[in-house]
């Protein structure tokens, strides 16, 4: 067994894209880490998002930390900056696409037990704080990562990474 050359891996990349054609689209909703908001543009970018919406306070594309961690990845992408993430989420429903929150609400589901649809926008919020009450009551569904260990809680990096996966997870589940 040895790693793929790099002629190996875009014929392993561009089978996946051909199964891929589902909306994907993110809402960071005051996400202040420019680490976190470059990583989760970096994961952006390699599940082939749509567009994405910062809110709020969301540190931007062309900070310095979010350079740094995006390694240049932020070029694949389109944004909208708005003041507010329930505005974000009106934008984002105006184009399209089912809203699913992740947050850790009374009411929220495990993420893989959604049957999200073909056109989905995931908003991830503050990483202190989570979603906005605007935001959140603005969602169409409320999703959550279950956790097994004794950390209640995930880097918004990680679970923005998750979520954007398991979006995508769902629909090579279903093609040919």
């Amino acid at each position: 067994m040895k790693p793929l050359d790099p002629t190996g891996l875009k014929r392993l990349h561009r089978e996946w894209r051909h199964r891929t054609e589902r909306r994907l689209a993110p809402i960071l909703d005051s996400v202040q880490s420019p680490y976190n908001v470059g990583s989760i543009l970096r994961t952006a970018a390699a599940y082939r998002v749509e567009h994405v919406w910062l809110a709020g306070a969301t540190a931007p594309p062309h900070s310095a930390g979010v350079r740094k961690t995006a390694l240049g990845t932020a070029r694949y992408l389109t944004f909208t900056t708005l003041e507010r993430a329930a505005d974000a989420v009106v934008a984002a429903r105006e184009n399209g696409l089912h809203v699913v929150g992740l947050e850790l609400t009374d009411d929220a589901r495990p993420v893989h037990e959604l049957s999200l649809p073909d056109a989905v926008c995931l908003v991830v919020g503050n990483e202190d704080h989570g979603l906005s009450a605007a935001a959140l009551r603005a969602c169409d569904d409320v999703a959550y990562l279950p956790q097994l260990g004794k950390v209640d809680s995930l880097n918004v990096a990680i679970a923005a990474s998750i979520a954007l996966y398991e979006a995508r997870r769902q629909e090579w589940e279903q093609s040919p």
